[in-house]
């Protein structure tokens, strides 16, 4: 039966996306593989496409010489001048060879190299089509539900959704429409595999993008997400034009934006923030709806210790502290919450302490308290002049306190010193003492410690009367 094979490499170059080339290629290796089979692996063989007669050619090479040995590798001059009039002694002809009589198990072998070296390039142009969509959303249907994951059809290939991924309390059935993340791009052995998430925050993010027009067209930037799937989002916004307001923006009329992100991510709560590149005020934002008296930052362990009136305590840490976890992602800072009165009762006994161990006023005192000076070992850090700097008082009187600091230092660290030589000598007297006892067949430890009635039988042996 004849086939145009230049119509079905051009057919299936561009049902599956495949370089015209790369389909040569599984093809000449292909039938090289078979020829060797029917003929022998140890001949010279090499296969070629020929465009103008639509086929595979296989060529036998042999040199030309005068005398046969190996009639395998080597052609007689006389004959070898029927396939090339024109060649020598010492040259390498190539012979074509009749494929069309190839055995059954061979037109098997390169029916499998063909398929595979297909499989191969087309798993290849899906992972370079893919690789560059990574974060980027993707729609699917429901293939099927497997133990722990969900198959999602993209048309050309398949994507990889484990339940994890997708948000708490949502399930899918089969041929049901899913939109998703394309959380990663992986090239096995099997093909390229697709990963999807519904619960990254990346993905909120490029709902708003696909929602609100002024994000595509980078009037307005996302600079952050956290989320809590199902439940609760963070989202920070800014806008590059001070005329329009980012917040509103997002929003859209009477919420018809923001709404139809909830519907898509299951009813989750979401709190549009606009981002600040003051860190507290910005901190202030994601804790709203709370309203913030105070912020202290301590740049150094990156943290923040936030006050707040008593009524607004709860609703500051919110449902389960989701309220300031979010806001901890979001921001990444490391934020404590606390009311106006445990602060005011906490600070009250450190700044006793400072006031009795470094003998400064209370009002010096508070001063070191607001400034996360509250400890002996961080005043002890401290020179003059950065003291100074921080609480206006003399150069004088900011060595005298540094000074102070130390000496606690010093005291402190005398006493864990001593406490630990306390504790050593302590467990050195309740640890039982070891004797050596001499045996000539070997010396060995035994307790010198022994029990009240061995000591008593011992005695009784010793005042038992002679001739007893």
């Amino acid at each position: 039966m004849y086939f145009d094979l230049n119509y079905v490499i051009e057919q299936v170059g561009k049902e599956k996306g495949i370089p015209k080339e790369t389909i040569i290629e599984a093809l000449e290796e292909a039938i090289l593989s078979a020829s060797k089979k029917k003929y022998g692996s140890h001949l010279d063989l090499e296969a070629h496409y020929n465009e103008e007669l639509g086929e595979i050619e296989v060529f036998q090479f042999k040199t030309v010489v005068e005398d046969v040995n190996e009639p395998d590798m080597e052609i007689i001059e006389e004959d070898a001048k029927h396939h090339d009039p024109e060649c020598i002694v010492g040259d390498a002809i190539g012979i074509k060879l009749d494929t069309s009589s190839l055995g059954r198990i061979a037109a098997q072998t390169a029916k499998q190299i063909i398929i595979q070296k297909v499989r191969n390039a087309e798993s290849d142009v899906i992972y370079n089509e893919f690789k560059g969509k990574k974060g980027e959303i993707i729609t699917g249907v429901i293939q099927r539900v497997e133990k722990n994951h969900y198959i999602v059809n993209l048309g050309r290939t398949e994507a990889l959704m484990p339940f994890k991924e997708a948000i708490p309390g949502e399930t899918f059935r089969q041929r049901e429409r899913v939109k998703g993340l394309i959380l990663d791009v992986e090239k096995g052995q099997k093909g390229c595999m697709i990963l999807m998430s519904r619960t990254h925050p990346g993905f909120l993010m490029k709902l708003f993008e696909l929602e609100v027009p002024e994000i595509q067209e980078g009037i307005i930037k996302i600079i952050g997400a956290a989320r809590e799937p199902g439940e609760r989002a963070k989202i920070s916004v800014y806008s590059e034009d001070p005329d329009i307001d980012p917040i509103g923006a997002c929003v859209g009329v009477k919420g018809s934006r923001v709404q139809s992100i909830v519907q898509e991510l299951r009813g989750e709560k979401i709190d549009i923030i606009p981002f600040s590149k003051d860190i507290a005020k910005f901190v202030c934002n994601t804790l709203a709806p709370a309203r913030v008296s105070k912020v202290y930052i301590n740049e150094e362990e990156h943290s923040m210790e936030v006050i707040v009136n008593d009524d607004q305590l709860s609703l500051a840490i919110g449902k389960k502290g989701q309220n300031v976890r979010l806001a901890s992602k979001l921001t990444s800072w490391k934020i404590d919450i606390s009311s106006e009165s445990e602060v005011e009762k906490t600070s009250k006994k450190i700044i006793d302490e400072l006031v009795e161990n470094l003998k400064v006023s209370e009002i010096l005192a508070r001063i070191l308290h607001d400034e996360y000076l509250r400890d002996p070992k961080d005043i002890a850090k401290l020179t003059p002049e950065e003291m100074n700097k921080i609480t206006s008082i003399s150069v004088d009187d900011c060595r005298r306190i540094i000074d102070e600091a130390k000496g606690i230092m010093v005291r402190k660290a005398r006493e864990a010193q001593e406490a630990r030589e306390a504790e050593e000598r302590k467990e050195a007297a309740e640890a039982p003492q070891l004797v050596e006892i001499d045996d000539k067949e070997g010396g060995t430890e035994e307790p010198a410690e022994e029990t009240r009635q061995e000591s008593e039988a011992k005695q009784d042996e010793t005042n038992v009367p002679a001739g007893e």
